[in-house]
């Protein structure tokens, strides 16, 4: 009847204006019955915004989202039995901000908003992490003189192939590609997928097989929907899901696909919205939007067996439990705001 995973939170506040007052990596538990939450562990760490958790379920990894002059650091825990975490050990992250983590059987990655790079970790047995074995920088600019003045690497994720690597980068409209051969990452810039102008591609979902990706760009406030020709993606259509009564400035955070591949459902800062699509026929088309009623929606989560979504709100530490309805729509059953500053949600595999 309990469901237990963690949600990552900002801890500080690393430039005015953003960041939070959680107090570290949250154990939480949800009852699969009423959707109700409680907060079991919390772990003391410093702007841990994003977590990935090993395959066999026995290890956590974060990096701590910082600015290079605070030396940010990739930490290893290992999940207890009650799923309190202990630190193992962690390795210096040669980047700025870095917001974005991934893990596979024998690796690590990592992807450095700031600077633009992304750096791998072999893994050892124990699951501690190992010494850095690559790293690549990102060259480029985009059109929006703001946001696109140079490479900001957000989201590094493993292909299900689990032999490629994409790399959203929201400063150069583009998906960088890179191999995976199981021990090293190697670029691929003939597989890279240049998404259209300006729009800024935050993160990405695959469906089951890897034939279509789906790409939240932040600065446009449009989905990508990329196909495989070859041995490479191409961007074949473009949706918007902002509420066309919403006159805000575009500000998307999060894409997710239901575990049954049948909806997509993105997010929006400022309109605090989650627009669910169905998938048909390899397009999308709307089904609705549910207004999430906090602020700054910055990331949300689907359970595994995908009951439930849980939407996490940085400003004002909502977190919002909601059951999926069979036509993918959302009824709230539960809100808390007894976790603060979340920002990500982690479940084990």
């Amino acid at each position: 009847m309990w469901m237990t995973f963690f949600i990552g939170s900002y801890t500080e506040y690393p430039i005015p204006g953003f960041g939070g007052v959680g107090q570290g990596i949250y154990t939480v538990s949800l009852n699969t019955k009423t959707g109700e939450l409680k907060h079991i562990h919390s772990k003391k760490e410093r702007n841990p915004s994003y977590l990935a958790i090993s395959n066999d379920n026995r290890f956590l990894y974060c990096p701590t989202e910082l600015d290079e002059t605070e030396f940010p650091r990739i930490g290893a825990y290992k999940i207890n039995s009650d799923f309190s975490l202990d630190f193992l050990n962690g390795q210096p992250i040669s980047g700025g901000y870095p917001c974005h983590v991934a893990v596979d059987s024998k690796s690590v990655f990592v992807a450095c908003y700031a600077t633009g790079n992304i750096i791998q970790y072999p893994l050892c047995a124990d699951g501690k992490l190992g010494v850095a074995i690559a790293e690549y920088q990102h060259q480029g600019i985009g059109m929006d003189k703001d946001r696109q003045e140079g490479p900001h690497t957000h989201q590094i994720e493993v292909h299900p192939n689990g032999k490629d690597i994409y790399v959203c980068d929201l400063g150069i409209d583009t998906i960088k590609a890179y191999r995976y051969d199981g021990a090293k990452l190697s670029p691929n810039a003939m597989g890279d997928c240049p998404v259209s102008k300006g729009s800024g591609p935050r993160h990405l979902v695959f469906d089951s097989e890897g034939g279509r990706a789906y790409v939240i760009n932040e600065l446009k406030g449009k989905i990508s929907v990329l196909g495989m020709y070859g041995e490479s993606y191409r961007e074949i259509d473009v949706y918007p899901f902002l509420p066309k009564n919403y006159m805000g400035k575009p500000s998307a955070s999060a894409i997710r696909i239901h575990p049954n591949g049948q909806f997509l459902y993105a997010a929006n800062r400022g309109s605090e919205t989650i627009t669910v699509f169905s998938i048909a026929k390899e397009k999308l088309e709307l089904v609705g939007y549910e207004h999430t009623g906090g602020e700054e929606l910055r990331e949300f989560n689907i359970t595994p067996d995908g009951n439930w979504l849980l939407a996490c709100h940085q400003n004002s530490h909502d977190i919002v439990v909601y059951n999926i309805n069979g036509n993918g729509m959302l009824s709230e059953k539960f809100r808390t705001k007894e976790i603060l500053s979340p920002v990500c949600v982690a479940f084990l595999n």
